[in-house]
């Protein structure tokens, strides 16, 4: 099975930026996307931003709008995400996870969830 455990989160003023991490580890470390998903207080789970794995591909949720970079390290098995210009609507946990599908308007995570770090942006 397998485990992520996210990392990086903080308070940040707003335009301000963070680097989140996720180390992956597990009986299998193989897998079709990776990426990163978030919730906010009282809203259902989103997805931000996925790489997949065979191609190097990258998405980004609309919302995104050029300020968030995903990328890995497969040395480490660390996936990453730079955030840039945060908003305080951005303020959420944020969680990584492996995909069986993602795109632009869609990620479908199918590993089990870690805790997730915490990212509120506010004045």
């Amino acid at each position: 099975q397998v485990q992520f455990v996210e990392s990086g989160g903080g308070l940040v003023q707003p335009g301000g930026s963070l680097r989140l991490s996720c180390a992956v580890s597990g009986s299998s470390t193989d897998y079709f996307a990776i990426g990163w998903l978030r919730q906010s207080p009282g809203k259902e789970r989103e997805g931000v931003s996925c790489l997949i794995s065979r191609d190097d591909d990258k998405y980004y949720a609309p919302f995104v709008k050029g300020r968030f970079t995903i990328s890995r390290d497969k040395s480490k098995n660390t996936v990453y995400l730079q955030m840039n210009n945060l908003m305080p609507e951005d303020t959420a946990v944020y969680y990584c996870n492996t995909m069986q599908a993602c795109g632009t308007y869609y990620y479908l995570p199918v590993g089990s969830w870690g805790q997730g770090t915490q990212v509120t942006v506010s004045s």
